[in-house]
Order: C-alpha cells, then structure tokens, then sequence
C-alpha cells in the first residue's frame, strides 16, 4: 500500500516544529512506482518529473529519488526515481537539515541530518556538500534566512562559504530569469523580506542577479529602510508584495527599473507601480503644497482621472517613505484633499464645453484648463 510507505515532508514538518502555520503539505512515496500511483487515480505532474497529485486532496506526492550533477544550473540533474531508492537517501538531496525532516504516519519523526537540532540552535545549514551542485539554492537560503528571521535564526558559517562559492562558479547565470523572481516573490511575502537582499547582497549573488540594487545598497545602505517599514507595518496593502517590492526599488529611475524587470521578469503590474512611485513619491507626499496646475499633472500622471485604485496603495508607500527617510517631518496623508479634488474634476462635464464649440485638441485642452480651474477653487 502506498500510505505505509508515505511520508510527510519539507516545509510542513519544519513549520510544525517551529510552531508557524502550515500552508501546504509535501508527501514523499519511498517503494512505490509510477504506475502504482497512476492505478490508485494520481495524477502525474509533467512528463519526466516523479510527483504526483492526490486524486481527491491535490497534495503532491512524490516518489523517493536521488539526483546526480550532470550540467550546469539548477536544471543540470539526472533524476533516479526509483523503488530501491530509500527516505534517507531521498532526504540527503534537501537543501538545509530543517527542510530534511520526514514524518510517519504514526508520528514518527525522521532526521538523519540533525534539522531539529538546527531547529533549536536556529541555524540553516545545509545538508551536505552537494548543496553547492544547485544555484537555485544561494535564493532558497536568502528566502529562508528572511521567513525565519523573526524567530532569530542565522546562516551557519559553513553554509554562508558555499554561497560564496556558488556566486563565484558563475552558475547563478544559468538561473531562469523566471524563477529569480518566483524566489523573490516568495522572499517578499515572509515576515522580514529585507533580510533576503542582505543575505544576497553578502555572498554577491545581488550583484550578479540584481545589479542595480547591489549598486543602490552600496551607494545607500539604509535603502532598505522603507521595505523594513512596510513590513512591520499593519497596514493590508504593506502586505502586498507589490508594495513592498516597491518600496525598495522607487529609488531606482526608470531605465534602472525597466532593466531590473527584464532581468528577473518582474510582472508588469508591480513594474508599474515601481515606476509611478519613484516619479510621483515626492510630489504626492508634498500634495497640499503644489498649485492646482501641479495637481492635476500629478493625478493625471498617475492615471487618478479615470480611476482611483491605485490610491491607497500610492498613499501608503508615501507614508512608509516619509517614516523611514524622514520621521521627523512626520506624515500627513493627503488623501481627503486628492478626493476633493477629483470630485471637483469629476464636476467638469465635456458636453457644457462642446456645447460652446470646443472640439478635437481644443475641447481637450479646454476641459484640461477647466479641471485645474476647479482644483483652484478648493
């Protein structure tokens, strides 16, 4: 049967003992075959890959396998799944001992490589030598560093040695643009998401991987203040990764973010976002002092004219900005004043001026004129 021969394993077992919420749950098979999963209604996951989903829970199960360095990058590995291939062996290929745990059916736990005594020490360390083998795992450290930070844990010395050593083979090149950035993502929604650039900025992978941010944190180590703001922050859009993405990279001008996007393939969404609150934070955060013709280049910039969903989110990176660059000019959200002055613009209607003759360019500019005319009148 393929239950007694399953394991629960990775992040599920590490939460548990850390007493965090588990998100997911990871399923190992050791003894079992693809065929006898596939009879048992799982459903395989890719073409050449051993995972499996639950017929009726859509947990993945995956069969026991070995792995072998084959060719460059995280992709250069011969797979062996097979059904002589044991927990232990299977476990040994995991990146850090904390993630190299399995658990039994019965409760049982199963540690060959010491996790729960990392876990107590709060130490990542890895598993074993062939952790070097794998650049994707110079990010997976970072982003563990930053999901436990909050709980004290650090980066064994040894471990901290491979991930120098793996920036300096240059196999963090042949990493996938993609999954630079699924890695980042994922960094952004820990509790303390700085600490995956500081562990990158250390070994040098930023320098490789991110360029322009290497240079900002050279240039400006507090750079990472506002990001450290958002995060504590108990706001709902602080928890936005997009939000927090940008509070690091609005120091950045536009070529640099354009370039950054294309290099770890930042979706547009918060590509955009980045690049409105690196030309706008000053004048949003000044709002009350700019003249009406100020303020409707400002919200007409910002694409506020036609909708206002963006606002708060806008509006609570300019809080993070001021508390963390400049506390003590203090923040004054500027919100009520931008809605009274859209409502204002909303009040200007373009039929009254084509009613007077205005068309083409000219009833543009006009209902332009008018719009800041009644900004004026605020």
């Amino acid at each position: 049967m393929v239950t007694s021969n399953t394991y629960l394993v990775g992040g599920a077992v590490r939460d548990a003992l850390l007493g965090l919420t588990v998100h997911e749950r990871d399923y190992l098979v050791v003894g079992s075959t693809p065929e006898a999963l596939l009879n048992l209604g799982y459903t395989q996951v890719g073409k050449d890959f051993p995972v499996f989903l639950h017929p009726q829970s859509k947990e993945e199960y995956a069969l026991a396998r070995t792995e072998r360095k084959s060719g460059q990058g995280y992709t250069g590995f011969q797979i062996h799944a097979s059904p002589t291939v044991t927990l232990e062996e299977d476990l040994q290929r995991r990146d850090l001992t904390i993630n190299a745990i399995a658990k039994a059916s019965d409760g049982q736990l199963i540690d060959p490589f010491g996790g729960q005594q990392d876990i107590q020490a709060k130490l990542l360390r890895h598993v074993s030598q062939a952790f070097s083998e794998d650049p994707l795992r110079v990010l997976r450290t970072a982003r563990f560093a930053a999901h436990l930070h909050h709980l004290g844990f650090s980066i064994a010395s040894p471990t901290k040695a491979l991930l120098l050593d793996i920036t300096q083979s240059g196999e963090l090149t042949t990493l996938a643009k993609e999954r630079i950035w699924q890695e980042t993502h994922k960094a952004l929604n820990t509790r303390s998401p700085w600490i995956y650039f500081e562990v990158l900025e250390a070994c040098g992978a930023l320098d490789v991987l991110m360029p322009a941010l290497a240079e900002l944190l050279n240039r400006r180590p507090q750079a990472l203040n506002t990001l450290k703001h958002l995060s504590v922050s108990t706001s709902e859009w602080d928890k936005n990764a997009e939000t927090r993405l940008t509070g690091l990279l609005y120091q950045l001008n536009k070529p640099q973010i354009e370039d950054l996007a294309a290099q770890i393939k930042i979706p547009n969404a918060p590509k955009n976002l980045a690049l409105a609150t690196s030309n706008y934070q000053r004048q949003l955060r000044a709002y009350t002092e700019l003249d009406a013709s100020q303020k409707h280049q400002v919200l007409s910039n910002l694409g506020l004219l036609r909708h206002t969903d963006s606002l708060d989110q806008l509006l609570s990176l300019c809080e993070a900005i001021t508390c963390s660059q400049e506390p003590l000019f203090g923040w004054h959200s500027p919100k009520q004043h931008i809605l009274a002055d859209l409502a204002r613009i909303q009040s200007v209607k373009p039929f009254t001026l084509m009613a007077q003759g205005f068309t083409g360019k000219a009833l543009g500019e006009a209902l332009r004129k008018a719009q800041i005319e009644s900004i004026g009148q605020g």
